[in-house]
């Protein structure tokens, strides 16, 4: 048996398709249906049965299931162990919400990068469908505490956020005032909440699922739109217009690391470089530096 062909099995369980596997392991969906092909084979069993709706896990699949699970511990506890032991070389691969990673953390790792040549740095923007116990990435930035008795959480500081719009619109009477939100698949995070509290029945003209396209709708000048202050105080077109006074948009932002890996060399460099660029910046993250003028002085 090819051990390498778990992978696939485990994927194809996890995911219920063949392209949902393949997206996991980026590589064709026929591979995916070659290995698990070949792992049935190599064992002689069915493992799923293939079905117009997908493949669907056969008893002796389901069976199958728990073990495949305790090879992959083993061999992620392994890959840690040996990540733990190496040095400022090698690849660490971390989880950022993706408008943080691109606007604040990128920028900010760049001098750790030039100081080592042979450190590779990941960054990966789907948040959601990683996991650091499976290691799909060895560290992750959250806006929320989760995890487990396995993961170490730090907590980094606290993300500010603020009505943004340019000068123009917010001159405009408050009653004329329109706003860019989240989509429906992000109304209950608290930014939004906050946002549907001052919009108050005035129109939502555009809804998205990312930071980024809201905040250029808003530069554009149609509309308001709750930003984190780190992205919007550095824009030349975007003032603060409300501000969020009682802390009701905040979020907490957290790192989160395996407790096999907080002391190996190249994580730990990377932890400390997250770390020290979110105490640096801290009064940019939060709003408390020195902010630009806002909405109730700007002219239009």
């Amino acid at each position: 048996m090819n051990w390498d062909d778990l992978r696939y099995f485990l994927a194809l369980q996890r995911s219920g398709s063949l392209l949902g596997a393949a997206r996991v392991l980026k590589v064709d969906h026929t591979t995916v249906a070659r290995r698990v092909d070949a792992l049935e084979t190599a064992l002689g069993l069915r493992l799923f049965d293939r079905l117009p709706r997908g493949w669907v896990p056969t008893a002796d699949g389901e069976r199958l299931l728990p073990a495949a699970e305790r090879v992959e511990e083993g061999v992620i506890a392994l890959g840690r162990a040996g990540a733990a032991a190496g040095g400022l070389a090698g690849t660490v691969r971390v989880a950022v919400p993706p408008v943080f990673g691109a606007h604040f953390l990128a920028p900010r790792l760049a001098p750790l990068a030039l100081a080592h040549p042979e450190l590779e740095l990941e960054l990966a923007g789907d948040i959601g469908a990683v996991s650091l116990l499976r290691r799909d990435a060895d560290l992750a930035v959250r806006l929320e505490r989760t995890g487990d008795g396995e993961l170490i959480s730090r907590h980094l500081g606290r993300m500010g956020f603020a009505l943004y719009g340019t000068p123009e619109h917010a001159a405009r009477p408050p009653a004329r005032w329109e706003f860019a939100g989240y989509d429906d698949r992000l109304a209950g995070v608290a930014q939004q909440r906050w946002l549907i509290r001052q919009a108050a029945g005035r129109p939502i003209r555009l809804r998205a699922n990312d930071l980024a396209a809201l905040a250029g709708y808003a530069a554009t000048g149609l509309a308001l739109a709750a930003l984190p202050h780190f992205l919007a105080d550095p824009d030349p077109r975007l003032v603060r217009v409300v501000e969020d006074t009682e802390g009701e948009a905040g979020r907490d932002i957290w790192l989160l690391v395996h407790a096999d890996l907080r002391r190996s060399p190249r994580v730990r460099a990377v932890m400390d470089a997250v770390i020290g660029a979110c105490a640096r910046d801290r009064a940019l993250l939060d709003g408390s530096g020195v902010a630009k003028p806002t909405g109730a002085s700007a002219t239009p």
